[in-house]
């Protein structure tokens, strides 16, 4: 009988074929004997997070694979991202998700990661705090380039354009309401007033003036979008009966986690970046077991090593991966092991595809299938078929069990 369930989520591990590697993927091309153990062991296939057709975004990814439809339940991103900085919401916060980037004299961008720097406290602390026309600012530092940014004051709406254009080379956006509601002109209106002096305050800053004496890019523009306005949702231990814990290095995944009610941990060397300690994630996951029924654990890596266009830097830390994953080789066949990814991320194209992902489901009571190693043409074989992100957690459930009949 099944009793836990460990959900490895290894971000943009997906790939598409890579002439330089002979035509193999980097998880096809990197050595993983661990990942392939495992995968003889389970029922495999194909998932489309968010069904055919569709290039998912990370936050709408792991809504739907943990069984809460992102039609239904998204609020923007900027809800998600500011949770897992550890910031509380309440009802009628406005929350954006942002980049430290760097912009020139015109306002053109001209790195929106600012050369990825790595600690952007100091300058979220110049911003905090920062009030206008009665709407107070809260700004805190993110993973390595990333900070959320909260607007707390009557009379907002997340019915707003993004300032920021989504690529380089192009010029800061006038953030713009999306409906014509007195509350969205006045949001956008306040945050055009806030981008501004915080520009102002960040080309000034010491940290900035230091970056460019050493020849580094200055992060002297806080790049925001997806505006989400807060709103309660149920938990995931009231939907599922699971109380659910979460490993992870990135904000965005702490926020999703936090957004759904789950407990997040806090896992000594856990970056979200490719130096990330990522056997240290695995075995706290295991730990973890003894206090919790669901554990989520969010590699991050592979994916901004595929944003870089670096494939061979993503098939290393593939490897790193799997090396880590040799700890659950010896996992009880109580506890369901399911491993994937929140999307694909090409190296060539440097972006998230609609390409399907990888999965496996490791277990008691599972239909261990033909499949004898785990990459994106090996699990086209599997068992699961292609799926859906929102099929992992009714699975979960049947497999448990648990799943509510349906008709007589």
């Amino acid at each position: 009988m099944l009793e836990k369930v460990i959900l490895v989520i290894c971000d943009g591990l997906g790939d598409r074929p890579i002439k330089e590697l002979g035509g193999l993927t980097p998880l096809e091309a990197a050595k993983t004997p661990h990942l392939d153990s495992l995968a003889a062991e389970s029922e495999c296939g194909m998932m489309h997070t968010l069904g055919r057709g569709f290039v998912p975004g990370s936050d709408v990814s792991h809504l739907n694979i943990l069984g809460y439809d992102y039609e239904k339940y998204y609020s923007g991103r900027g809800t998600i991202e500011a949770a897992g900085v550890g910031l509380k919401l309440s009802d009628g916060d406005v929350a954006l998700r942002g980049n430290f980037g760097t912009v020139n004299e015109q306002l053109i961008i001209t790195d929106r990661r600012a050369g990825r720097i790595r600690d952007v406290r100091a300058l979220t602390e110049a911003l905090d705090g920062l009030e206008i026309d009665g709407v107070s600012f809260v700004v805190k530092p993110g993973t390595a380039h990333r900070a959320a940014v909260l607007m707390r004051g009557k009379g907002l709406s997340n019915a707003i354009i993004d300032a920021d254009p989504h690529k380089g080379d192009l010029p800061i956006r006038e953030v713009t309401p999306i409906d014509n509601t007195a509350e969205a002109g006045f949001t956008a209106k306040v945050l055009n007033k806030f981008l501004k002096k915080s520009h102002e305050i960040l080309k000034a800053h010491p940290l900035n003036v230091e970056r460019q004496r050493n020849g580094e890019l200055p992060a002297n523009y806080l790049l925001v979008r997806g505006a989400g306005k807060y709103s309660k949702v149920p938990s995931f231990k009231e939907r599922f009966n699971f109380s659910g814990c979460c490993i992870a290095g990135g904000g965005l995944y702490k926020g999703v986690a936090s957004f759904l009610g789950m407990t997040v941990l806090d896992v000594p060397g856990a970056t979200g970046l490719p130096d990330t300690d990522v056997e240290e994630k695995f075995r706290m996951a295991i730990k973890s077991l003894a206090s919790y029924d669901f554990v989520f654990v969010h590699v991050k890596a592979a994916d901004s090593l595929g944003e870089d266009g670096d494939f061979k830097g993503k098939r290393d830390f593939i490897e790193k991966i799997d090396k880590a994953a040799r700890l659950f080789n010896e996992l009880s066949k109580d506890v369901l092991l399911i491993i994937t990814a929140d999307h694909t991320t090409p190296c060539e194209q440097k972006s998230h595809s609609g390409d399907p992902v990888p999965i496996l489901f490791r277990g008691n009571g599972v239909r261990v299938d033909k499949v004898t190693a785990f990459n994106e043409r090996a699990c086209t074989e599997g068992g699961l078929g292609f799926i859906t992100g929102k099929d992992i957690i009714p699975q979960v459930l049947n497999l448990f069990g648990t799943l509510h009949l349906t008709g007589a």
